[in-house]
């Protein structure tokens, strides 16, 4: 418990200054920043080599934390989320209170609400969303443990967590779900 509290507290000193972390999520090994960071934010497009129209997912740690960067929930998505038996993330309308690159033409943003603890506790401390996008430059294949993930990747990003790095078990990304602003649900990524 103890090496836990001290990477959770090493990766918000790192993102409170605005740097980029690598880091473990409940799917894939992740490249993310504080949500909110601009600057930290073109930073991962850069790190990934993405074009800016391709938009990123933000993590959260509660439905209380999605209320201030989601103008409307659509009706019924607090009990949606807590169906999901596996990561899930949902494409909703009417993102705000977040830098533009994260937002995608239509008004929209990538969430998921983490149940993984490193996040979920980090994100209760910095008090704000994680930008999440897989360790890998555009293009390639997303790595499915910490040992896949290229040194280019390592060798970007500010600081790197020293949590689950030996975790033997591969991951997979979430599954996507689209709800519109009448509220239907459409799966994207299964």
């Amino acid at each position: 418990m103890k090496h836990f509290l001290k990477e959770v507290q090493a990766a918000e000193d790192e993102l409170l200054i605005g740097n980029v972390i690598l880091y473990p999520t409940d799917t894939v090994w992740g490249i993310g920043c504080d949500a909110e960071n601009a600057r930290a934010v073109k930073k991962i497009f850069k790190i990934k080599e993405r074009e800016e129209s391709k938009s990123m997912i933000v993590l959260m740690s509660d439905v209380a934390m999605l209320r201030r960067y989601v103008r409307d929930l659509p009706e019924g998505f607090e009990e949606l989320a807590a169906l999901q038996k596996r990561p899930t993330t949902f494409v909703l309308t009417g993102a705000q209170n977040l830098p533009q690159e994260l937002i995608a033409e239509d008004g929209s943003i990538g969430i998921r609400i983490a149940k993984d603890k490193f996040c979920h506790r980090l994100m209760q401390q910095i008090g704000r969303p994680l930008v999440s996008t897989s360790a890998n430059v555009s293009g390639e294949a997303a790595p499915k443990a910490f040992t896949e993930i290229s040194d280019t990747i390592k060798e970007r990003v500010d600081y790197i967590v020293q949590w689950r790095q030996d975790e033997d078990v591969e991951s997979r990304p979430s599954r996507i779900i689209k709800i519109d602003e009448s509220g239907k649900q459409t799966v994207i990524r299964e």
